[in-house]
């Protein structure tokens, strides 16, 4: 929503990043957008996030992903590298 939007803009100025995680079959197009991975996110003013703060994870796409023994699987794959 605008107001999701708004307050993600407004929190990229501050030491804080948020993680999504998607649970179940729902259409998660609304989270693809709020991570901004397909281009900087605008407030409903057009003011651009300062930094990437959000990250969505559909579970589905991990749920039945058995780590390997030559790979560190702790989760911190799906953060944003700064």
């Amino acid at each position: 929503t605008a107001d999701q939007k708004d307050a993600i803009v407004r929190a990229s100025r501050l030491p804080l990043s948020i993680i999504i995680v998607g649970v179940g079959p729902a259409d998660f197009k609304a989270m693809n957008h709020l991570d901004g991975d397909d281009g900087k996110l605008k407030s409903t003013t057009g003011e651009a996030v300062s930094r990437d703060i959000v990250q969505f994870v559909p579970f589905r796409d991990f749920k039945d992903v058995r780590p390997s023994s030559n790979r560190n699987h702790n989760g911190t794959e799906a953060l944003p590298k700064c």
